[in-house]
């Protein structure tokens, strides 16, 4: 099975430290960090880099390895370089990107979805306060937006459109490319949430018409505490962060240099190895939606099939049975899983997705989330089968279901 670390090195209380094997499939809550973003790292943080600010020999070696950190993540997503602003995060960059732009547009009216991340609605929510008035489209039973909505909902005061090119709790991929097209001429921005999508499905900045993209360095497989916001030229926004100016004014603090160049090289990872990594992916994916159902009685898959789904997720609700008890009985078998979306599982809300998508509330109870990864094997997927239908029977046995 995948250990966690994708390293032989255990961690104390961990079943490797015990002589178990680890099956993780949480890979969209994080995902560990690969050794060769790892081995890139380490001398930035040994051998005395400078700070990319500074004029000595030491701070324009910092600057290049910034600079070289914003090519690579720019020849991802088919953008240019100077387009990239640093962030410590994807949650910072959408904030950046819908509350950074309406505070430079005098136009007071933004189109979103139901099924957005947190930090996408909260940010919404937060203008709404304000003043602005916002559209929260709603999506089909498997969490799909109708382009058409999108032009159906534009007025003369449309601003900003805010979609997530998937989504991180069922697996979704949105037609992003179409409302792109559509938004074309219209003078209207387009901001896309592309946690998830990028580095696993197609998604460049051009042949979608996107205007700002926000990525997540951890989901790349590259260190967490960093992100990016993709910013197209003549695209204004007004910082969330101010003081020295960095990132051309959008963010100013010292660069986490280690953490950005990390991300660089997570990004070309990305690139280059995509196309053989999705089919493998998708491939175990399949295996494992087909299992569950043909082996746990009242499961259901939730979100969309095939290519409409990104290839390293599984989602499905399970009559019954609780998600936290299913989950933590897998952890306690070495199956590390998920019961949604880890932004918002310390509030105890019920799930916003699986209301739009019109789960009823007693199946969004069962739950269950499963992102495979780069380390993820037909093992993995062979302990999740073997496991899931004793824990969701007993379980219900304990409840009386």
């Amino acid at each position: 099975m995948a250990r966690f670390t994708g390293s032989s090195s255990e961690r104390p209380g961990s079943p490797e430290a015990a002589g178990l094997s680890r099956a993780y499939l949480d890979y969209a809550g994080s995902a560990p960090v690969d050794p060769r973003v790892v081995a890139v790292m380490r001398p930035f943080f040994e051998g005395g880099a400078g700070n990319p600010s500074a004029g000595h020999s030491l701070g324009l070696e910092a600057r290049a390895s910034l600079d070289g950190a914003r090519a690579k993540i720019a020849r991802l997503v088919g953008g240019v370089a100077s387009g990239v602003i640093f962030t410590s995060s994807a949650t910072e960059a959408n904030n950046l990107a819908v509350k950074g732009f309406a505070a430079r547009d005098p136009r007071r009216h933004i189109i979103t979805s139901a099924i957005e991340h947190i930090s996408v609605l909260n940010s919404c929510r937060e203008l709404e306060k304000r003043g602005y008035a916002v559209s929260y489209l709603r999506v089909d039973t498997e969490g799909r937006i109708d382009p058409a909505a999108v032009a159906d909902a534009l007025t003369s005061q449309t601003a900003l459109v805010s979609l997530q090119a998937a989504s991180p709790e069922i697996g979704t991929v949105q037609r992003v490319r179409d409302v792109g097209r559509l938004l074309r001429g219209r003078g209207v921005t387009f901001h896309v949430d592309g946690v998830g999508a990028v580095g696993r499905v197609p998604l460049t900045v051009d042949e979608c018409g996107i205007d700002l993209l926000s990525l997540s360095s951890n989901d790349l497989y590259g260190p967490p505490g960093a992100g990016a916001l993709w910013v197209r030229p003549d695209t204004k926004l007004a910082p969330l962060i101010v003081g020295g100016g960095q990132e051309q004014g959008y963010r100013a603090g010292t660069e986490n240099l280690p953490a950005v160049v990390g991300m660089g090289v997570a990004a070309e990872l990305a690139r280059v190895e995509r196309a053989a990594e999705t089919a493998r992916l998708t491939a175990l994916r399949d295996r494992l939606l087909d299992g569950i159902v043909a082996t746990v009685p009242g499961a259901r898959v939730t979100g969309a099939r095939g290519a409409e789904r990104l290839p390293h997720h599984a989602s499905v609700t399970v009559s019954g049975v609780k998600a936290d008890a299913v989950v933590m009985d897998l952890d306690l078998r070495g199956i590390a899983v998920s019961s949604g979306s880890a932004c918002t599982a310390l509030t105890g809300e019920p799930s916003h997705v699986l209301r739009a998508i019109g789960c009823e509330p007693a199946a969004a109870e069962g739950s269950l989330c499963f992102t495979a990864g780069r380390w993820t094997s037909d093992a993995d997927i062979d302990a999740v089968l073997a496991a899931l239908p004793a824990v969701v029977t007993r379980l219900r046995r304990l409840a009386g279901a």
